[in-house]
């Protein structure tokens, strides 16, 4: 496990700690669980920007207009 430093503003630090006593937990609990939440949403980020790059605009256009008719 690593040791990170990280400077706030003293009333971020404040209202962090004060989130952190609301929900039960630790400061450094709050951080961890606030960056895993980032770095999930992060990931699935990359991973629909690299599905689309692989994605034929053709193809989905044909599949939209399907399910346009198919609505009607």
């Amino acid at each position: 496990m690593s040791t990170l430093t990280v400077r706030l503003p003293d009333d971020t630090a404040e209202r962090l700690k004060s989130l952190a006593r609301s929900r039960g937990l630790s400061v450094n609990k709050l951080v961890e669980e606030m960056s895993a939440q980032a770095l999930a949403a992060w990931d699935t980020e990359n991973r629909f920007r690299t599905l689309a790059a692989q994605g034929d605009v053709q193809q989905a256009l044909i599949i939209l207009d399907r399910l346009d008719a198919s609505g009607k």
